[in-house]
This record gives structure tokens, C-alpha cells and sequence, in this order.
């Protein structure tokens, strides 16, 4: 890694509870920076600008680790925090340095191969300096919140990387199991000083999800709790006024949109933003995270003051630059403030900051070798392009060695039981070649860093399973040809945006098929037909081991049966490593030793089997 130069001045004052640290920027309107006499007496008006990233995931640079290029979509986003440096130099440029504050709301450790690369391949607990430390201390973040996926590595990582950052890493809501107090600092408040006039205290709350002690319990079991964000912010809130905050600012690792994949397994909600501008006077605007929408504004009205809430959200991976304007008067001995506008940056308006590509040089170059290095053949393409909607290899790839892996650790009477494995279909784009395969090509099918487990099921736990997965899918009315996007994504109550491809769950039979259909003629519920296993039906009581990742073992996306399923298999081993292994072990990969030509399951309507065009 080479060595920053030195470009950001800093500010810290009152930092509570040492341990933590928040990433939020304040910038001023272009007009901002000097106090000035508007006409009203001696009040006297200032600016300020909060800058706010979320939802980073590990991306430093430009670069799609999975396709070995330079990032692009079909909407020709850019990505990474290179890009991000440049807008907030702009920013700065623009408000004035003095006058602005960067702040972060979460999910920064996790999501690329450098970021998997530097938490398991080489982790810093065992020296260096993560790359999105580096990187953020280069830029100058005044403070962060904590993500869910910062957890996804174990607490001493996730220590490790608070202890390398330059800033505070804020987590109002986390707190230790043992003691019961805060495990992270709950806030931070920065001081500003307007030229001539007396500083602007700016109190920076960090909140993160609840859906941690689900997501990851074996991280985090005995040792954090994690409550519910609207509690958090009554109590800190307060008393950050109460310190001499003028302004508020909360980055919320929560969507803005009231809502939770975990349905009732936790008692407080998973997006709750709204929920917290609503209920909790004092606060003049969120830092939006978690959702990985783009807001570049939305106002919310406190129920308790008739008072406006702004709220913003980035969308994610460093795509978007939120910016909040806070126009201040004092008056009478204290600031207060007059307003608040915000609005998003797009990443893809600049060049990447060449001082953070410089910086991390050496690390990328690192990883790109090793995400490129050929460590087996196929004897034919397979894609993921179809998987959510249609039986493929590419998802029985992953279906094969889960549930051997969970066999292998099977004992007793349990060995004897029939495996089952789920799997869904994590990334479109994911594709394995024909002739020498990559770890790139392997970890792009499966890019969350799921753990391996092994659950029993009833044959009527399965089923019902089955049911929740194919909720996933929209009705239809009559047998036919459908495009793909007219039967996927269904809203439902805990996904009215639609629900994600990562709760379309295939089911799928080791030694044996287990077939089925989804009837889209039929209500929610009753979709699952011809339910069996070998050609037999399966019945109510038949046992069967599943292997399933630890996210919906723990309650992800509320499936019904697995948290109270016995667990009999906890490998603790990321599956894309179980993936790389099996392909480096194996040296081919032949789709017709664990991919049927028949399909397992397909989409009908009655007994007639649509047809989906993509």
C-alpha cells in the first residue's frame, strides 16, 4: 500500500464511548462559509454541507472483479470510492472544506473479491491495513455506521478495521450482551467554525439493523444485541441537544421504506428510517442505507413537531453522493436551522480520484491475479441468466456441492436421512465457461459470504418452504408465453418494491431428484404440485437433511421451519470457498454428473408448462 498524501484537515470533538466511529460529511451551499447581516438585526445566517455515502461494499476502485473489466450496467453506473473522492473534492472545492462534513451509513467490508480477499485470504487481523480504511482515511470520513454485513466476518475483523479507521465507527443500537452497554459509540458531535461567528455543533448518530442478531447469530450470539433504531434515536437524541448539538444528522443502516424480510422473528423492523423521522423530534435529517435505493430526497413531517425531516439515500457500491444543505440562523445566543435541501451526486460525472488508485495499487493488483487464476476446465458453458426463473446447471451446481459437503458431516441415523440443498439465484450474470474456469467465474454465482449449514425437515416443512419460495412469482391467468419480467419480483407485504432474487429458493435432491411444479394459476400457498422425491410423492412425516446458508437458517427472508429446525451441520466455511474448493479438488466440471437433462421443477399453469422468454 502505498503512502496517502496528506489532503484532508480534521475535525474531533466529543466522541462518545471511544470504541466507535461514524462516517458523515458536512459541506456548505456554494454560497456558505462567511456569517453574514441578512437585514434582520444582528441575526446572522450560515451554511453547511453534510456529504453521505452507504452501502459501499467493498468497492475502492472502478472494477467488476467477476467480468475483469471496468465496472458498467445497463444504466453505465460507475462504482467505488476512487469516484467518490473526486465528488467530494468538488464538493468541498465548492462549499468550502471548512464548512463540510463526509459521513457513511454502512455496509462497508463486504461485497467484492478485495474485500473477501483482505477478511479471508489475507486478513488483516493478521497484519495490514484493510483497503477501505485506507481509503476512507484518505478521503477524510468524519464518521460511519455500522453495517449488517460488517459483521460477516467475525467481530476481531470487524475490530480490527474500527482500530485502523481514522474516524468513529457508530452503532447507537449495538450493545454488548454481557453488560448491556453501548458496544460501539452511539455518536459523534463535530464542531464547525464559521468565519466570525460562534462554531456549529453538529451531532452525527449512528444507527445499524436489528436484522444482525438473525443474519449473523454466529457471530454475534452472547456477545451484542442489537435493538430497534426508533428506541435508540429517543435516547440519544435527546441527549445529544442536550450537549450542545444544533444540528442532528442520522446515518441509518435501514431503508427508508417500512418494511422487514424477517417478517416477525425480531420485534423491531429491518427498514425503518421513516419510522425514526416520524417518531423521534430533534433530528433535521437521515443518511439513508441499507435498501440500495437512489433518494436523492425525501421529506418526512414529525409526528410530535409538524417539523420537516430530510432524507437521502446513495443507492450503493459508491454509485451515488448524497448531499444535505443545512441553511443555519443564529439568533439570540444559537444557531438554529432554517432548512434543509438534499440531493445525489452521480459517480459516473468524474474521473476516479488518481491519489486513491495510486494508493491501493499494489492490493489491487493483488487480488486481480488472484480472482483470474485458473483453477479447473469445464466441458461446457453454464449461465445463471435464466436460474429464477427455470431449472439450470449453474444453480444445481451449487445445490451438488452444499449438500455434499453437509452429507460428508452427517452421523448416526441422520446419515441415512435423504439430502436436499437450496440455492438461489445471487447474480444474472454469473457464468461458468467452457474449457478453464477461474475463481472469478466461480465466486461470481455465489457472492454473499454465506456460511454452510444442515437443517432436518419434514416432508410438509419442505413443502411449505417450497410455498414461501414461489411467493417470488406473479400470477398468471392462462397458460402461454410470458416474458420473464411480467412472472418474477412479485411485491409482496414484506417486499413491496418486489422480492429479490435471493428469496427465490430452488430445492433440490443429492442421490436423488426431488421434482416439483409452481402453478401460477393457483393463490399463494397452493402453488407446489407433484411434490416428490425418486418419482414418490413426498409425504408429511418423510425426514430430510437440507443443506441451507446460515442467512435463511437464522431467519433471512422469513422462511417458515428452519429457525426451529435441528441443526446438524455447521461447517462455519463460507460457501463460494466451499465452491472454489470443490472446482480445485474436482479439476472438471461436468454438468451431467450432477445436472439432470429433464428439469427438477418448472412453472405451469395447471398441467401446461409456460413458456418464458427472458
Amino acid at each position: 500500500m502505498r503512502s496517502p498524501t496528506p489532503r484532508r484537515t480534521r475535525r474531533r470533538v466529543a466522541v462518545v464511548t471511544a470504541t466507535a466511529a461514524l462516517a458523515l460529511t458536512l459541506a456548505t451551499p456554494a454560497t456558505a462559509g462567511d456569517t453574514a447581516d441578512h437585514g434582520r438585526g444582528h441575526d446572522r445566517t450560515y451554511s453547511i454541507t453534510v456529504m453521505g455515502t452507504s452501502d459501499l461494499h467493498g468497492n475502492v476502485l472502478n472494477w467488476d472483479y467477476f467480468k475483469d473489466a471496468e465496472y458498467d450496467d445497463s444504466a453505465h453506473n460507475d462504482v467505488g470510492l476512487a469516484k467518490i473522492s473526486t465528488l467530494v473534492d468538488q464538493v468541498r472545492a465548492d462549499r468550502g472544506a471548512r464548512n463540510t462534513l463526509l459521513v457513511d451509513a454502512g455496509d462497508t467490508i463486504q461485497g467484492t473479491s478485495l474485500a473477501y480477499y483482505y477478511a479471508k485470504v489475507e486478513p488483516i487481523t493478521e497484519g495490514g491495513v484493510h483497503p477501505m480504511a485506507a481509503a476512507m482515511n484518505a478521503i477524510g470520513y468524519d464518521a460511519a455506521a455500522l453495517g449488517n454485513h460488517e459483521f460477516n466476518y467475525g467481530i476481531p475483523l470487524l475490530r480490527t478495521f474500527q482500530r485502523q479507521l481514522d474516524f468513529p465507527l457508530l452503532g447507537a443500537n449495538a450493545t454488548s450482551a454481557r453488560t448491556g452497554k453501548p458496544a460501539f459509540a452511539p455518536y459523534v458531535i463535530e464542531t464547525l467554525h464559521p468565519r466570525g461567528g460562534k462554531p456549529v455543533r453538529v451531532g452525527i448518530l449512528g444507527l445499524t439493523n436489528p436484522g444482525i442478531a438473525i443474519w449473523d447469530k454466529a457471530n454475534v450470539e452472547g456477545q451484542m444485541q442489537f435493538g430497534g433504531l426508533v428506541e435508540a434515536a429517543q435516547r440519544y437524541v435527546p441527549e445529544m441537544r442536550r450537549k450542545g448539538a444544533d444540528v442532528v444528522i442520522v446515518s441509518a443502516h435501514s431503508g427508508a421504506d417500512t418494511s422487514s424480510s424477517y417478517g416477525d422473528a425480531l420485534p423491531f423492523p429491518e427498514n425503518a428510517a421513516t419510522l425514526v423521522a416520524q417518531q423521534v423530534p430533534g433530528i433535521d435529517a437521515i443518511l439513508v442505507g441499507h435498501a440500495h435505493q437512489e433518494i436523492p430526497e425525501r421529506v418526512v413531517t414529525n409526528t410530535a413537531t409538524g417539523k420537516p425531516v430530510v432524507l437521502s439515500e446513495p443507492l450503493r457500491w459508491g454509485m451515488r453522493l448524497s448531499t444535505f444543505d443545512v441553511d443555519l440562523t443564529f439568533h439570540r445566543g444559537r444557531w438554529t436551522v432554517d432548512g434543509v435541501e438534499a440531493d445525489v451526486l452521480n459517480a459516473n460525472t468524474v474521473p476516479e480520484d488518481p491519489e486513491i488508485v495510486d494508493l491501493l495499487a499494489d492490493e489491487q493488483a493483488t487480488v486481480v491475479a488472484y480472482v483470474n487464476s485458473v483453477i479447473g476446465t469445464s466441458t461446457e458453458a453454464m449461465s445463471a441468466a435464466t436460474a429464477r426463473y427455470e431449472d439450470t446447471a449453474a444453480l444445481d451446481l451449487i445445490n451438488h456441492v452444499q449438500a455434499q459437503a453437509v452429507q460428508a458431516e452427517l452421523t448416526g441415523a441422520d446419515a441415512d436421512l435423504p439430502v436436499l440443498s437450496i440455492a438461489a439465484p445471487f447474480n444474472r450474470e454469473a457464468a461458468i465457461p467452457a474449457g478453464e474456469v477461474s475463481v472469478r467465474d466461480v465466486a461470481g454465482l455465489y457472492i454473499y459470504d454465506n456460511t454452510l449449514m444442515g437443517i432436518r425437515l419434514t416432508g410438509a416443512q419442505v413443502k411449505a418452504y417450497l410455498e414461501k419460495s414461489a411467493e417470488y412469482f406473479k400470477p398468471v391467468t392462462a397458460a402461454g408465453t410470458y416474458a420473464s419480467a411480467d412472472l418474477t419480483n412479485a411485491p409482496t407485504a414484506t417486499a413491496p418494491n418486489g422480492t429479490p432474487d435471493y428469496n427465490d429458493d430452488v430445492m433440490r435432491g443429492l442421490d436423488a431428484p426431488l421434482t416439483y411444479d409452481i402453478d401460477l394459476g393457483q393463490p399463494v400457498g397452493s402453488r407446489i404440485t407433484g411434490l416428490a422425491y425418486d418419482g414418490t410423492p413426498v409425504t408429511d412425516g418423510q425426514d430430510f437433511v437440507v443443506a441451507i446458508n446460515n442467512y435463511r437458517q437464522s431467519g433471512g427472508g422469513s422462511f417458515p421451519g428452519v429457525t426451529s429446525a435441528p441443526v446438524l451441520v455447521n461447517r462455519q466455511v463460507e460457501i463460494r470457498q466451499l465452491l472454489i474448493d470443490w472446482v480445485t479438488e474436482q479439476q472438471v466440471i461436468d454438468p451431467a454428473t450432477f445436472s439432470s437433462t429433464n428439469p427438477d421443477w418448472r412453472l405451469t399453469f395447471g398441467e401446461q408448462p409456460l413458456t418464458i422468454t427472458p
